[in-house]
């Protein structure tokens, strides 16, 4: 299941309710619960059934259960994404369906007649980490499940990346490729410091912290160090990276959240090559997105404001060419 086109889930439990004094409270809503509806999630429309009807922040919202899906989707939503259960709605989400299957063999074809960028190290390189993150997956192309399990597997992975952070991104483009300066290494807090406050917040919020979210950020980690060299640095940061990275050291206690960051833009396409279970893989997409909340919500402590003129390594001089 895609990711919410209204950004990042509603977390109702935190809202406050505003429904004192507001007449429009007293009305139930265009929905009831209970109710067999269609839902938005992300481009495409699923079936659902309304858990849950309360008013807050000054409008109605609905919990809603995706028929089909595992409880882990389940979340609030405002009346915008909802449609009534009828045969001209269920028409149109046949209709989108169809679109959208379109939209992507058309893609895919243009796609397999663009000659890949880059150096033949780069290409090997990056087949490399592809085998990292697939293995032990079976090769099934003569039946044709396999390449219907990637396709399905493209629809799944859906990282939604909050509006502030990818203006994030862009600056760091700006920064690095048209104004040439670079982040200065090491960062403080670096990638193991970010996942560790991580850890710390999710102990302190929910009085423990379940083994999947330990084993979720050893996976970014391992992520983060194996894709840093190979698909995370733009061409004018090569040189800072031989120059502050020795055999020994792990990309992940050098860099910080900024080149983190740039990480979750390309994990939809790794992640279509990891063995990994439906369910499991949407479960994994929301604890991404709670992390990439947790980033946004630090974004003034964990992001610099500005780069450096310089190579961008402690200790290094001249400029960069």
């Amino acid at each position: 299941m895609g990711s919410s086109n209204t950004g990042a889930k509603e977390e109702a439990a935190s809202d406050g309710d505003d429904s004192n004094g507001d007449p429009s409270a007293s009305d139930p809503g265009n929905f009831s619960e209970g109710e067999k509806v269609l839902a938005f999630h992300g481009p495409r429309i699923y079936e659902a059934k309304i858990l849950k009807v309360e008013f807050r922040k000054k409008e109605w919202r609905y919990y809603v259960h995706y028929l089909g899906w595992s409880k882990n989707w389940d979340e609030w939503v405002v009346v915008d994404r909802l449609m009534k259960f009828t045969d001209d709605n269920i028409r149109k989400q046949q209709d989108l369906e169809k679109k959208l299957s379109a939209d992507k063999s058309f893609k895919s074809g243009r796609s397999a007649q663009i000659k890949p960028k880059g150096s033949t190290d780069a290409k090997v390189d990056k087949e490399d980490l592809r085998n990292y993150v697939a293995r032990g997956k079976k090769r099934k192309s003569d039946s044709g499940v396999e390449e219907k399990d990637t396709e399905s597997m493209e629809r799944l992975v859906k990282i939604q990346i909050p509006s502030t952070l990818k203006k994030q991104l862009v600056d760091d483009w700006e920064f690095v490729t048209q104004l040439g300066k670079l982040v200065k290494l090491p960062r403080s807090p670096c990638v193991d410091d970010i996942l560790k406050k991580y850890l710390d917040y999710k102990s302190k919020k929910d009085g423990m912290v379940a083994d999947s979210i330990g084993e979720i950020l050893k996976g970014l980690r391992c992520y983060f160090d194996k894709a840093l060299p190979v698909m995370l640095l733009y061409k004018k940061e090569r040189q800072q990276y031989h120059e502050a990275v020795a055999d020994n050291v792990s990309p992940s206690t050098l860099y910080g959240a900024e080149h983190l960051l740039r990480l979750f833009v390309k994990l939809p396409e790794l992640l279509v090559y990891a063995n990994i279970e439906e369910e499991t893989l949407m479960r994994l997409q929301q604890k991404l997105l709670e992390f990439l909340k947790f980033m946004q919500k630090n974004q003034s402590t964990f992001f610099l404001s500005t780069y450096d003129c310089s190579k961008g390594f402690e200790g290094s001089s001249g400029e960069q060419d």
